[in-house]
């Protein structure tokens, strides 16, 4: 990324492969300071952004937008990020995903019938025309980025870096939000409702990147069946330490299972 964009990501200094050292390979990598928006418990409940004021707020915003663009302006990421080609697309990515709700429910057998009607719907609307790939960040949120002021200093978490349409990033971006604003109205909090609200992050992108957004309801429903698989996961997990008991209704593995719903019925409001 500090190759070929002028998005902020730390410097790499040394590589080691050798598991021999800390038990399996590493990276070193400069420190950055600066600010994040938390995600436990969300942002949306307080802290250091819900104090800055409108404007400066909407600053961190479009600057956060811009972040996107410029990773999805990177030309040919095909031949700069090999590694990523092999395994590319949307289609490849939808599998995968697939693979892993299944993965994560080989011992029981459980299904989750939210999640499941998610995955029929995505196969239903499948994009007739995707966009064209582009590196995607993969988890694209303001959680993973380091600010000083409303300024990106450091752009973070890219295990889930993949090519594929920009709708993958700019779909999970607006979701993620979207969420968290929806559980503090859920806790009669005021949130941020007037932050990252969808036309607002579409325009700014489509101005930045000189391109024309396409299919967003679809990867906006995508974005919300990929948070409900990791989040089922992360239920299952804390029953098998003992922190929580199975849920009655099997939806309720996925925090968001009423916002999922909605968004496959056609009935979600982006506000």
């Amino acid at each position: 990324m500090r190759e070929h964009s002028e998005v902020p990501v730390p410097r790499v200094r040394w590589v080691e492969s050798s598991p021999d050292i800390l038990g399996q390979p590493f990276l070193v990598m400069d420190r950055l300071t600066g600010s994040v928006p938390v995600d436990n418990p969300p942002y949306v409940f307080g802290g250091w952004l819900g104090e800055l004021d409108p404007a400066r707020r909407r600053e961190l915003q479009d600057a956060s937008v811009d972040v996107l663009a410029g990773i999805h302006a990177i030309a040919d990421p095909a031949s700069k990020f090999p590694s990523l080609a092999a395994d590319a697309g949307l289609r490849r990515h939808f599998e995968n995903e697939r693979r892993y709700y299944e993965w994560s429910h080989r011992d029981d057998g459980v299904r989750i019938p939210v999640l499941e009607d998610a995955f029929s719907w995505i196969a239903e609307h499948w994009p007739a025309a995707p966009s064209a790939d582009v590196l995607c960040w993969g988890d694209a949120r303001i959680g993973n980025i380091l600010y000083a002021g409303t300024r990106p200093v450091g752009v973070l978490d890219w295990e889930s870096a993949w090519l594929a349409p920009r709708e993958l990033d700019l779909g999970w971006f607006i979701f993620f939000h979207s969420m968290f604003q929806d559980i503090a109205e859920v806790f009669e909090v005021p949130g941020l409702p007037e932050m990252l609200r969808r036309d607002d992050v579409v325009a700014r992108y489509e101005r930045t990147a000189g391109v024309q957004v396409q299919d967003l309801d679809f990867y906006l429903t995508y974005a919300a069946l990929r948070h409900g698989t990791v989040m089922a996961r992360i239920h299952r997990r804390r029953m098998h330490f003992g922190e929580v008991e199975a849920p009655e209704d099997p939806n309720e593995y996925v925090l968001h299972h009423q916002m999922l719903r909605r968004l496959i019925d056609g009935t979600y409001s982006w506000k």
